[in-house]
């Protein structure tokens, strides 16, 4: 996540580009996520589409805790070895 440069404490909202350089992604990238209904929830303020920065937090976490590199829980790695059952023909 890229901070630089956007000031977050004075302001709740973000524009697209101001919220696409939040995430790090470019503003094309942002604009077809939200063309495809993707990616963060955004909503329009008058002619311009905004995002809340509480709720670009809240969808990276999301993203964080749906990755397996990030959730050591979703790691396959990690899990513990299953028991299969095999199939008795009688």
């Amino acid at each position: 996540m890229h901070e630089k440069d956007v000031d977050t404490s004075a302001t709740a909202f973000l524009t697209l580009p101001k919220a696409a350089e939040y995430l790090g992604i470019t503003a094309n990238t942002l604009y077809i996520w939200r063309h495809r209904r993707q990616g963060p929830p955004s909503f329009r303020m008058g002619r311009r589409v905004m995002y809340r920065v509480s709720s670009l937090n809240k969808w990276i976490a999301e993203q964080e805790r749906a990755d397996s590199r990030s959730n050591e829980s979703l790691n396959p790695i990690s899990r513990r070895a299953e028991r299969r059952h095999s199939r008795r023909s009688n």
